[in-house]
């Protein structure tokens, strides 16, 4: 990404909103120009997508024709389904009850129907991290979890150039599948009277016998938003120090609704 006149590092050296001082990753860029406006914290490293995933997987159910509105269609939760997200998850589900409860096997219904070498294809279109799907080793499990603590991994900047994309309506897939996508996206806050699109995503780090280090969860908020012709992309990557309290990925959305106006403040926006 272009970077503008005022570097990095001065923009780093700039106080922060405390929310956003000593963060994993903040990064904040104009959707039109690429111009980063800021920056703090290792936005390089890949990790896992988590949930930040299934906007691209939204992409590709809509482009397919698997998805076909907001409200269909609707798929029931099956006895051995991932059930970890408690009632919300027990229930019919479509489109726009999937991104907003993050409903796992709603994601894996759609990646199975595709399959995996149209995933992959998808992936690949979207330049999307490593675009490894394989999912953990000897396993055979990509469509079910490649991108929860899995194979497919991801940096902050590539999410940012990822997001670009979809808000220029640049990817290679249908006009009306980025349009749906954004539409699910849309969440109901309106920090200082920006119109927000985003998904969290949270997941455990996890070693080579597969064991997840619960004190150290991964959290993401990723999105874009929109005010008087200007849409700015945003990237908050956050990792717990301990275990309990709210999620990685509900901290890092409240985070950056808290504190949007100080934030945008540092941009100069």
């Amino acid at each position: 990404m272009a970077v503008k006149t005022l570097a990095i590092a001065t923009l780093m050296a700039l106080p922060l909103p405390p929310a956003f001082a000593g963060a994993d990753c903040t990064l904040v860029s104009d959707a039109k120009t690429s111009a980063v406006l800021m920056q703090t914290g290792d936005c390089t490293t890949r990790i896992t997508p988590a949930s930040t995933f299934k906007l691209a997987i939204s992409l590709m159910g809509f482009d397919a024709g698997y998805l076909h509105d907001a409200h269909t269609p609707i798929l029931d939760y099956a006895p051995g389904d991932p059930d970890w997200g408690g009632a919300n998850w027990l229930q019919p589900t479509d489109p726009a009850r999937w991104i907003k409860y993050s409903v796992v096997w709603y994601s894996q219904r759609i990646t199975h129907a595709l399959g995996a070498s149209k995933v992959e294809d998808y992936t690949r279109a979207f330049r999307y991290g490593n675009v490894d799907l394989s999912g953990d080793p000897g396993k055979g499990n990509g469509l079910d979890r490649a991108w929860i603590g899995s194979s497919l991994k991801i940096s902050p900047t590539e999410q940012a150039a990822f997001l670009q994309r979809l808000v220029n309506r640049t990817l290679p897939v249908s006009r009306y599948a980025m349009d749906m996508t954004a539409q699910l996206a849309l969440i109901d806050e309106r920090p200082q009277g920006w119109a927000i699109h985003g998904k969290t995503g949270m997941a455990y780090p996890r070693d080579a016998n597969g064991v997840s280090d619960e004190a150290h969860g991964y959290g993401w908020f990723v999105g874009w938003a929109m005010k008087a012709g200007r849409t700015l992309v945003f990237v908050r990557l956050v990792q717990d120090e301990r275990a309990g309290g709210i999620s990685a990925g509900l901290r890092a959305r409240e985070e950056v609704l808290r504190d949007w106006g100080r934030l945008i403040d540092q941009t100069g926006e």
